[in-house]
């Protein structure tokens, strides 16, 4: 055995404050990124560059088929790389800048481009952006698994890092809410559609640069501690690196989990959405208004009512975020998952039938408790699951022999990005079901507020913040019952790993 090797401490804390911190600094970097993206791209595509539905439908769904090819393809080609610079920090800062660059040109619309030109640029962005943020997104959420051999430790900072880049995804949302007032009043003259093309650019531009900035940042400060050997090239008699994946029960009930859990983002995703044909709050609109008051009351409501469901939002998800790593302190990771969980969907039943009984101006102030409860689970699963992923990994390599980390983290980016999909195309569909297509709308001429549609209509786009998410929290909690990757299994798999490591060779620098 190699001399050099250290024993693996799993009661000591491996990773420095300022390590740590910095790492957290990135997570926000990312967040701020992927929120315009996940929160913004679907209202830009339909209200704003105003594609086709069936289009916007169509493109997110092939996306997300390329995605579970390229994401686990990322995965393992991270695993296999090797450089002087370590495994999974060299991806962050090459694919920093064009996932800035792709993040403006998603929200850039070229001028003279008609409909169709429209559609191959959408897609071909799109795509292009999805593949690029992964290359960066993989590496950088496997970090946690190489930075620290301690799984309590692991589970600390993703906790934290996961806390972290909640917040930096609520910035986007912050400054989308200030544009709201301030470019009605500098652009006076610019019709809903106009002042909504500026207001996107500029958030794109600032989330972009700043991001970027803070993501690539983590590159300069991180550290790949946990050094495990390559292994040989695999006997053909091995399973291959995939199927070592698949046959991992526990990792595959955490993706199970993930995927049912998809209407979780509707809240976020849907925001904007409801805000616009589900809910308005303001002064009555009256027929004696011009269309530029109209316009600007109905900016204001949109604003004011997409920002109360961001602050929800973020107050379930970030307070039920603050308070896990105390509660991992008492409750298994199982234990949280179904009991966060059934309180959403509690707590979802009771906003929408608020939301049906009560007059659309007061229906939102009526469920803003509900929805702040509703959206805890939102901040249980983002940590939580990330740091099952990690267990599965130690219980996959002390059966196997093997650990993939950039591929387990790949299967979270693909459930999350998956999720995101099957976020905006729930409100794709609802706006095919409803028969509500704003392009037709806007090639009217019209100022169409939330109060202009039939009350079905608006119910229709409320339930997508209320009874859908709360569906599917239902049933992303019924994988759970099943995982058994706590207590003593757990403890006894942590002790056997660290020895099995000493012995192979594996160093904590």
């Amino acid at each position: 055995m190699d001399t050099n090797v250290k024993a693996i401490d799993t009661s000591r804390n491996y990773v420095p404050k300022k390590e740590f911190y910095m790492y957290c600094i990135g997570g926000a970097g990312q967040g701020m990124i992927y929120a315009i993206m996940s929160s913004y791209i679907s209202d830009f595509y339909t209200n704003v560059m105003q594609l086709p539905l069936i289009f916007v439908l169509l493109l997110m769904l092939l996306a997300r088929v390329w995605d579970a090819i390229n994401d686990p393809m990322m995965g393992m080609i991270v695993d296999r790389t090797t450089t002087k610079w370590g495994k999974m920090r060299p991806y962050i800062l090459w694919a920093v800048v064009p996932i800035a660059v792709l993040s403006f040109l998603m929200f850039y619309i070229p001028e003279g481009f008609n409909r169709t030109q429209l559609m191959i640029y959408a897609g071909i962005v799109y795509v292009l952006w999805g593949m690029t943020y992964t290359i960066a997104d993989v590496p950088f959420w496997s970090l946690p698994n190489v930075m620290t051999p301690n799984p309590d430790e692991r589970g600390k900072v993703i906790s934290v890092g996961k806390t972290v880049n909640g917040v930096g995804s609520a910035i986007p949302m912050l400054i989308f809410a200030v544009l709201g007032f301030v470019v009605p009043k500098i652009l006076p003259d610019a019709s809903t559609v106009e002042q909504d093309k500026y207001k996107y650019i500029l958030i794109a531009v600032i989330a972009s640069v700043l991001g970027g900035i803070m993501y690539a940042n983590s590159y300069f400060h991180v550290k790949e501690r946990v050094n495990i050997p390559n292994k040989p090239r695999r006997d053909k008699s091995e399973p291959s690196t995939l199927m070592r994946i698949f046959k991992c029960k526990p990792l595959m009930l955490v993706v199970i989990m993930g995927v049912l859990s998809s209407g979780r983002y509707l809240v976020q995703a849907a925001s904007v959405h409801v805000a616009r044909y589900g809910l308005y709050v303001g002064p009555e609109i009256t027929a004696d208004m011009s269309d530029s008051v109209k316009a600007e009351l109905i900016q204001n409501s949109i604003s004011t009512v997409s920002t109360i469901l961001m602050v929800c939002a973020a107050v379930g998800m970030f307070g039920s975020m603050l308070v896990m790593p105390f509660l991992y302190k008492k409750f298994n990771y199982k234990k949280i998952i179904i009991f966060t969980c059934l309180l959403g969907f509690a707590a979802s039943v009771i906003t929408t039938i608020v939301g049906w009984l009560v007059d659309t101006r007061y229906a939102l102030y009526a469920c803003i408790p509900f929805i702040i409860i509703s959206c805890v689970p939102l901040g249980a699963l983002n940590v939580t699951s990330s740091a099952m992923i990690g267990d599965c990994l130690d219980y996959m390599e002390w059966e196997t022999g093997h650990r993939d980390n950039a591929l387990g983290a790949a299967c979270q980016s693909f459930v999350n990005k998956l999720g995101n999909a099957v976020a905006t195309t729930g409100i794709i569909l609802m706006y095919m079901l409803i028969d509500l297509d704003p392009a037709s709308m806007y090639a009217k001429e019209a100022v169409i507020s939330a109060l202009d549609l039939a009350p079905e209509m608006r119910f229709a786009m409320f339930s997508l913040i209320s009874i859908v998410p709360g569906v599917s929290m239902l049933l992303c909690a019924i994988p759970m019952f099943f995982y058994d990757l706590v207590g003593k299994k757990k403890d006894k798999i942590t002790k056997e790993l660290a020895e099995k490591r000493q012995a192979m060779g594996v160093t904590i620098d």
